[in-house]
């Protein structure tokens, strides 16, 4: 069976690291709040601090009157080696020793002005002092303020409610043991400390209540009701405390000098020397300790249960942020090909439909792209007056003959040249429905979380392929709008119904041929030859664009990105494997915490059970 030192000295260094890496409160119950520690409680005055100072030993908490103990200290005990010096570390602190303890109340003091300020408000931000010592006993005590019942002057008109509200947040957590401290010469039917304690542990299993002051009771009076359970019983035995009087303090006398004063006082008390043995700040510091290791074994299973689940918590946080990257070049070359593989799939989804998005570039061959091709302004340019300035002006100096074959062939010309403004919208557009993909699949790329400066350097080598494509693409429309105007359809106007126009006069042909009617004929003939165009393009330029961006960019986004990468030397890969500093800090922090559960769990399962 492990010893009791052991089995409570790991227990605080446990809580020690939990509180070294932040493992402390929050949401849930955290490792520490797992851990049975003792809270101080009691009114202001009540003598919690010489109770804490009895304990450790040493004289080393601020004095005064009023609220002095406006944070809450975490104060870890370690029984060290006899003959060892003793020394206080700070956890805000980490790398300074304190071997003077009037240096420690100067500290205290000093960390809570700088919270609350020279002033007499409260915080819960808790101070962390961890004492190494051969005279104490492992033991974790955490002294909150004093509860009261009136603000005075310079403290909020809520420090009452503020003050329980603290005290009764770490009172009321079911690994905590209560250390209830009231005065002697009061009425212990008005205690604070036991009024509170009372209200969060009515069954009493995790209070023990401590009488001070014993000696400054009224003579001809005793607390024998109280120390013997009569007045108010609990499940623990009550203990006695006699602290050092102001006399006492003003002439620096050391805490082992009044250990033994103590000692004195009871074993010679007539009232109280028959309980000698169970009185005094050395039986209570024993006392808690071995109540801690029985209750620290009762929790084993479940401290255990907790630490594993945690573990199981931790790994799976790890594997969803990613495990360090390896450092050879190979290994970093492999990552970052798989990364980039992890978008491309991402990306094809959205273009064939297992993700929204792609569905955008079918809306632009079915809604925008006809619907510019409506908007061309073919009734302005074929208009009578148009037609006819135009043909005249193809004619020159010779007016046509029999058909103004020049006038037909500007005027189409003219009417192509439209078809280009909404083909290039259209590369345009799909250009930039492939761009949000990719922002959206670099997004949507769990493992490229992590990497920011990867992320970049692939959206700025696909930004880069797309435009390519674009631009490709654009050469290509414009090609099969340049290609309707390179050739006509000539079988189309050998259909068209060329006899002159009925009520026309054939003894004058050249009066008619310069009609309004023969040119309104002209333009109805150009309007239905560009009608024809238009569906011809209206299906053509999709395929174009598909072909030459969409397409491409299925098979080819990250080609030429590849091909770069390959050539890259290590530390350029590295480089791109650049992580986000605060993913790193709480990678290694999981880590941190990670090692410190499987560590406690395998020394709890080696000290426990020896």
């Amino acid at each position: 069976m492990a010893t009791m030192e052991s089995l409570i000295g790991l227990v605080n260094r446990i809580q020690r690291a939990c509180t070294v890496l932040g493992d402390y409160g929050g949401e849930g119950m955290s490792l520490w709040e797992a851990l049975p520690s003792v809270a101080v409680v009691g009114g202001q005055s009540s003598g919690k601090s010489s109770v804490l100072e009895s304990v450790v030993g040493r004289d080393f908490l601020p004095r005064g009157s009023g609220i002095v103990t406006r944070r809450p200290l975490v104060l870890q005990l370690h029984k060290t080696e006899r003959g060892q010096s003793e020394y206080a570390e700070f956890l805000h602190a980490p790398k300074k020793r304190f071997a003077d303890f009037a240096a420690v109340r100067k500290e205290i003091q000093d960390e809570t002005d700088r919270i609350t300020g020279k002033s007499k408000q409260i915080s819960n931000i808790p101070i962390h002092l961890s004492i190494y010592s051969p005279n104490v006993v492992n033991l974790t005590l955490i002294d909150l303020p004093g509860l009261t019942k009136v603000a005075v002057e310079g403290q909020s008109e809520t420090i009452v409610e503020d003050i329980e509200n603290m005290v009764r947040s770490f009172v009321e957590k079911p690994n905590c043991i209560i250390l209830a401290i009231s005065p002697a010469n009061q009425d212990i039917a008005t205690s604070d400390a036991i009024k509170l304690a009372r209200e969060v542990d009515p069954t009493g299993e995790r209070t023990f209540g401590v009488l001070t002051k014993l000696d400054l009771m009224d003579k001809g009076t005793n607390a024998l009701d109280v120390l013997e359970g009569r007045a108010y019983r609990l499940q623990h035995p009550w203990v006695g405390i006699v602290n050092r009087s102001q006399a006492d303090i003003n002439k620096n006398v050391d805490m082992i000098a009044a250990r033994r004063k103590e000692r004195e006082y009871f074993e010679t008390s007539p009232e109280y020397g028959h309980l000698s043995s169970k009185m005094g700040s050395e039986y209570l510091a024993k006392l808690l300790s071995k109540h801690l290791e029985t209750v620290i074994r009762q929790r084993i299973p479940s401290i255990i249960a907790l630490i594993n689940k945690t573990i199981d918590e931790l790994n799976a946080e790890l594997d969803r942020i990613g495990r360090p990257i390896a450092v050879d070049s190979g290994a970093q070359l492999y990552t970052i090909l798989e990364l980039c593989r992890a978008f491309d799939r991402i990306f094809k989804e959205h273009l064939d439909g297992g993700r929204p998005g792609g569905d955008r570039i079918y809306g632009v061959f079915d809604h925008q792209l006809p619907a510019a091709l409506k908007k061309l302004p073919f009734d302005r340019h074929l208009s009578l007056k148009n037609v006819q300035k135009i043909v005249s002006e193809a004619d020159g100096y010779q007016p046509h003959l029999i058909a103004p074959e020049q006038g037909y062939r500007r005027l189409i010309d003219g009417s192509i040249s439209y078809f280009k403004g909404p083909a290039e919208a259209s590369v345009d557009a799909v250009h930039f429905v492939l761009k949000e993909l990719v922002r959206k699949s670099i997004a949507e790329t769990e493992e490229l979380k992590r990497f920011p400066t990867l992320s970049s350097d692939i959206a700025a080598a696909a930004t880069e392929a797309l435009e390519r494509f674009r631009d490709e693409s654009r050469k290509t429309i414009l090609r099969l709008v340049d290609m309707e105007s390179s050739y006509l359809t000539v079988e189309f106007f050998h259909k068209l119904h060329l006899e002159p126009e009925k009520n026309s006069n054939p003894s004058g042909p050249n009066a008619d041929r310069y009609s309004d009617n023969h040119f309104r004929r002209i333009g109805s003939n150009v309007n239905a030859y560009i009608n024809m165009v238009c569906e011809t393009l209206k299906n053509s330029i999709p395929k174009a664009v598909v072909y030459c961006q969409v397409r491409e960019a299925k098979r080819s986004l990250l080609n030429h990105f590849y091909t770069q990468v390959g050539r890259r030397e290590k530390e350029r890969l590295g480089a791109m494997l650049d992580e986000d500093p605060a993913l790193m800090e709480r990678r290694t922090t999981i880590a941190k915490r990670l090692e410190l559960y499987k560590s406690a769990r395998d020394e709890i399962d080696s000290v426990a059970w020896k």
